[in-house]
């Protein structure tokens, strides 16, 4: 509790800009000092006292002797209101500085508050970010006022000043917005095991479950595709194939087309080659548009993937050459058996 209405105002200063008093009291001294200076010449060893319970401002001399001019008491009044509106500022934006870097690969809600040049600003409530255009998604429409989720992606100095940086591009968006919107991934019940992308088109998500009875697959899904639907909404339309990752390097390759089907996979570990056989009616499927899909799994599995479309006969298309009927008395039909 403070004792005096100096320390009062300047607890609520404080308090408001969430910055140490202690600071705020420094950058007083220091302030004072350099108005004494300015007023009155350089004198070496010229130190500054804040009485913390009256505001009282005091000059001291190497001996510590009080030097305080007459009439200082109004340039302390003075200088100390500049600070509390210019220094402290300077303070509360290193304070801010100093919590966003503890945010850093984090996924953040922000606005689009306005573009500059080919960059847009963010604003993340706090203070502003900027989204260069090498982090942004050529497919995604932006406009002024839009609110999205960004990855926090760096703090760089540009010019003696020092930027937050934030992306819609970065894979690791995908996996902050797992972490979000399905607990059972924030919970690590479900774990990402790989994220292959192009941004703004499809994205492939590798996923396992490291508990017994957890569904990896349906708890990304959710009830009536409600948790995916909720990314692929914040994704602006972004397809999102949820792939079942295994140990098994053969069924991890097969299940890396879907949506569509392997038939068989054959594997080249020397080469990191695989070559694998689909039904030819879902041959188009598995290449997916411009070659996309085969190239999310290829980049996924870590496989140079080669298709081969093959024809699969219908059931109704099958000879009936064999009839296996699992009772004792039953007996095996052949096509030469009937009349």
């Amino acid at each position: 509790m403070a004792r005096t209405e100096f320390m009062a105002a300047l607890n609520q200063v404080a308090a408001e800009r969430g910055i140490e008093p202690a600071i705020i009291i420094e950058t007083l001294k220091h302030a004072m000092l350099a108005a004494y200076r300015k007023d009155y010449g350089e004198k070496i060893g010229v130190q500054i006292e804040i009485n913390e319970e009256t505001g009282e401002v005091k000059i001291l001399d190497e001996q510590g002797q009080d030097i305080t001019p007459a009439g200082f008491g109004r340039i302390a009044a003075q200088t100390a209101k500049q600070v509390i509106l210019q220094g402290v500022i300077v303070a509360e934006k290193e304070a801010i500085l100093e919590e966003y870097k503890k945010r850093i690969g984090q996924v953040l809600p922000g606005m689009l508050q306005r573009r500059d040049g080919d960059n847009w600003i963010v604003d993340l409530g706090k203070t502003l970010a900027l989204m260069p255009l090498e982090e942004q998604i050529a497919a995604e429409p932006y406009r002024q006022n839009q609110r999205l989720r960004f990855y926090f992606k760096e703090i760089r100095e540009v010019n003696v000043r020092q930027e937050l940086i934030v992306s819609r591009l970065d894979d690791r968006l995908i996996f902050g917005l797992f972490e979000m919107e399905i607990p059972e991934v924030s919970s690590h019940a479900v774990e990402i095991k790989g994220i292959s992308r192009e941004a703004g088109h499809r994205c492939k998500v590798a996923v396992v479950s490291t508990q017994e009875r957890v569904d990896p697959i349906g708890s990304c899904v959710g009830q009536k595709g409600v948790r995916v639907q909720a990314i692929t909404s914040e994704l602006q339309g972004e397809k999102i194939d949820l792939i079942l990752w295994s140990e098994d390097n053969e069924k991890y390759v097969a299940s890396s087309l879907s949506p569509a089907k392997a038939l068989g996979v054959k594997l080249n570990e020397k080469k990191k080659e695989a070559k694998i056989k689909v039904d030819e009616e879902q041959l188009s499927l598995a290449i997916g548009k411009d070659g996309q899909n085969v190239r999310l799994a290829a980049k996924l599995t870590g496989y140079r993937l080669e298709i081969e479309g093959v024809k699969v006969k219908k059931e109704e298309e099958k000879p009936e050459e064999t009839a296996i009927v699992d009772t004792p008395d039953s007996k095996q039909t052949t096509n030469e058996e009937k009349p």
